[in-house]
C-alpha cells in the first residue's frame, strides 16, 4: 500500500505556508519577547485606559539613551577615581574624592557647576551601585513610556534641586552622588501609583508602594547611620535625598502623569515650574548674601 503524505492529500497546505499571513505570524513569533515588553510596561507606568494608546505608541525611536547615557557616565568617573587616581578609593569616601572638581563643597560653592556635577561622583561601591540599579529599574521603564525629555528634565531638577537644598539646610557638607536624581524618579513614580492607584495592576500596586518606601526607608537609615551614629571623618550631607524626592513628587508626578497630554496646556506644570523657579532664586540669593558657609 502506498502511503500518501499529508501534502499529497492536501497540497493546498504547502502553499499556504508561504501566504502573508503564515508570514506574519512568524515575524509576530519572532518579535513575541520584544511585544510582551511593551504589554507590560503600562501596567507599571500607566492607568488602564492609557495602555492601548501606549501600545499604539509603542517603539524604541529614541531608545530609553538618556538613563543609559548618564549611568555609564557615572560608572566611568567612578572607576576613574576607583582604580586610575593615587588616591583609590572603593568602599568610603577619602581625600581622592573630596578634592575632585566634580565634588559639591561648600567652600568651593561660587564654582557654580558643583551644584550639578556632584551626581558623577560616588562614595565608594555601594553607592555606585545602589544608585545605578534604582535609575535603571525605574529610569529605564520610564523613559519607555514618556521618552527621555521627560525623564532627563526630571532627573536633573532633582539633581539641582538636591545640591540646592543641602546648601541651604546642611551649609557646612559636602555631597556627592546621584541620589537627587534617583530619588526625583521614585518620587514622580510614587506620587504617580498613589494617584492612579485603583487604576493600575492590582497585583503589584501594593507591592510598587512597599517596594518604594522600604529603598527609600533603607537609603536614608543608611545616610543617617553613617552621619550621626558611624561619625564619618568627612560629613556628606544626606539632604539632597530630600530635595530630589521633593523635586520628584511635584515636578516629576506633573511629568509622569500627564502622558498624551501636551504639558505647556497643563495648569498643574506652569504652578510646578513657577514654584521651582522661586526656589532656584531663594537658594541663589541665600548662598550669595546669607550662607554661613565658608
Amino acid at each position: 500500500m502506498d502511503i500518501i503524505s499529508i501534502e499529497q492529500r492536501n497540497p493546498l497546505n504547502a502553499e499556504r505556508n508561504d501566504e502573508p499571513g503564515s508570514r506574519a505570524r512568524d515575524t509576530q513569533t519572532k518579535t513575541g519577547c520584544w511585544e510582551k515588553l511593551h504589554q507590560s510596561v503600562p501596567q507599571y507606568m500607566l492607568p488602564k485606559e492609557l495602555h492601548s494608546v501606549y501600545l499604539e505608541k509603542a517603539n524604541c525611536f529614541p531608545p530609553p539613551i538618556f538613563i543609559i547615557l548618564i549611568s555609564i557616565a557615572e560608572l566611568a568617573v567612578f572607576i576613574y577615581y576607583a582604580v586610575w587616581k593615587p588616591q583609590k578609593q572603593w568602599v568610603t569616601l577619602d581625600e581622592g574624592i573630596w578634592n575632585s572638581p566634580l565634588t559639591y563643597r561648600p567652600d568651593h560653592r561660587q564654582e557654580a557647576w558643583r551644584f550639578v556635577s556632584y551626581m558623577f561622583v560616588h562614595a565608594g561601591v555601594e553607592h555606585i551601585v545602589g544608585n545605578l540599579l534604582m535609575q535603571l529599574l525605574v529610569g529605564i521603564p520610564l523613559e519607555m513610556v514618556h521618552k527621555g525629555f521627560e525623564v532627563g528634565m526630571v532627573y536633573m531638577a532633582g539633581v539641582i534641586a538636591g545640591s540646592l537644598a543641602s546648601s541651604i539646610f546642611d551649609p557646612f557638607s559636602g555631597l556627592v552622588g546621584a541620589s537627587g536624581g534617583v530619588y526625583a524618579l521614585l518620587g514622580g513614580y510614587f506620587m504617580n501609583a498613589i494617584v492612579n492607584f485603583r487604576e493600575m495592576n492590582p497585583i503589584f500596586r501594593v507591592f510598587r508602594i512597599v517596594i518604594i518606601v522600604f529603598i527609600v526607608g533603607g537609603d536614608f537609615g543608611f545616610a543617617l547611620y553613617r552621619r550621626f551614629v558611624a561619625h564619618d571623618n568627612l560629613q556628606v550631607s544626606f539632604v539632597a535625598h530630600l530635595g530630589g524626592i521633593a523635586a520628584g513628587m511635584t515636578i516629576g508626578f506633573v511629568f509622569f502623569s500627564a502622558y498624551n497630554q501636551k504639558l505647556l496646556k497643563d495648569f498643574r506644570f506652569w504652578v510646578c515650574i513657577a514654584g521651582y523657579i522661586v526656589f532656584l532664586f531663594f537658594a541663589v540669593v541665600y548662598n550669595i548674601f546669607i550662607s554661613p558657609a565658608p
